[in-house]
């Protein structure tokens, strides 16, 4: 997704080396000798930030004061992670922050401004064009964001609950009204013990919710499980990260059309 944004802001001035790939998992990522050779010369590297990229020490570390190392999210605001059940915030991860940002349109929109900021301190002969760049591509998300609202509108206010294997959609949530029931927490290791599995049962049935969401990356049996004992349908897996789209526009679209 961050390398979507480097594209259609950098055009014809950067060239762009995706480090995760289109098939990666940002949450277990770890850049390999080889993709971090493919990268060797470059002036700038963005990365999610808010606590996503457990490696950022040692890119820090590796890269030192050959390049800049831009945290995307750093400035956006962010929603809390998820607590477990004494109240510690887990600190494999996500820490307090939920870093999944990119699934509010807005803040996406904001990131494209600080993306252009960076490009443009890597090379102000092109600030111009980085700065008309993201304008334009500003507006694209402008239509995106009415799209998605026209069609969540089809959705009755009282349906608007979406239940998800991990808790990617918060920010999804947020900004078009759902209710957000994640069965694992923000990172795809925590699964809830048997007295909140049997919590959340109770509220989905409670809710009526209509379906489970698993997701392209992770499809946990848990899931299988859960639609058996309620008889909630399984819905089409949603994209919580990016994988296997081209552009940051499909992987929203493919999300509300499944929704």
């Amino acid at each position: 997704l961050l390398a979507d944004i480097a594209r259609q802001v950098g055009g014809e001035h950067v060239e762009v080396i995706d480090l995760i790939g289109k098939t990666g998992d940002p949450h277990h990522f770890e850049p390999s000798a080889d993709s971090l050779n493919a990268s060797r010369d470059a002036k700038l590297y963005l990365v999610a930030g808010m606590g996503l990229e457990g490696y950022l020490p040692k890119l820090k570390t590796i890269v030192g004061d050959k390049a800049k190392i831009v945290e995307v999210g750093a400035t956006l605001p962010a929603l809390e992670g998820e607590c477990d059940h004494e109240g510690h915030e887990h600190h494999d991860h996500a820490h307090e922050l939920d870093p999944n940002w990119w699934h509010s349109i807005d803040l996406f929109r904001r990131a494209t401004l600080i993306v252009a900021g960076a490009l443009g301190d890597a090379d102000p002969s092109a600030k111009a064009d980085f700065e008309k760049n993201a304008a334009a591509y500003q507006l694209k998300l402008e239509d995106l964001e009415r799209w998605t609202k026209k069609e969540i509108v089809k959705i009755p206010k009282d349906r608007r609950h979406l239940a998800t294997a991990h808790a990617a959609f918060n920010y999804f949530c947020k900004d078009f009204g759902f209710t957000a029931h994640p069965i694992q927490g923000i990172n795809r290791e925590q699964m809830p013990d048997p007295k909140k599995m049997s919590a959340l049962i109770d509220t989905l049935k409670k809710e009526n919710v209509a379906a489970i969401f698993p997701e392209k990356e992770s499809n946990p049996k848990i899931l299988q499980t859960l639609t058996n004992d309620t008889g909630i349908k399984l819905g089409e897996p949603l994209i919580a990260d990016g994988t296997g789209v081209s552009s940051y526009e499909d992987m929203v679209k493919h999300n509300v059309n499944a929704i």
